[in-house]
C-alpha cells in the first residue's frame, strides 16, 4: 500500500461574508499596511493517508471533505495529493 500526503484548502464561497477577514484587513491598515483590497481567511488541513492508488485516496479525501472538513453550503475545497 502506498502512502500519500494530501493538503486540503478550504475557503468561504465568494458570496459569503468573512467577518474575521474584514477584521484583519482593518487591523492591517491600523498597522500601516496599506493597499489591501480584499482579505479572506481559510484553513488548510494536512493528511497522511495510505491507499492502493491515487484514485482510492481521492475517494477517501472527497468523503472527508464533504462530510467533515468543509461546510459545503458556504465553503469550497480543493486539495493536492503527493505520493510519499
Amino acid at each position: 500500500m502506498d502512502k500519500f500526503e494530501v493538503k486540503v484548502f478550504i475557503r468561504l464561497r465568494p458570496s459569503v461574508l468573512d467577518p474575521a477577514g474584514e477584521a484583519i484587513k482593518s487591523a492591517s491598515s491600523k498597522l500601516g499596511v496599506q493597499g489591501i483590497t480584499s482579505l479572506r481567511i481559510g484553513k488548510m488541513i494536512e493528511v497522511k493517508i495510505e491507499g492502493n492508488k491515487e484514485e482510492d485516496v481521492k475517494e477517501k479525501i472527497d468523503l472527508l471533505c464533504d462530510r467533515l472538513f468543509a461546510n459545503t453550503v458556504i465553503e469550497d475545497y480543493e486539495y493536492s495529493i503527493k505520493k510519499l
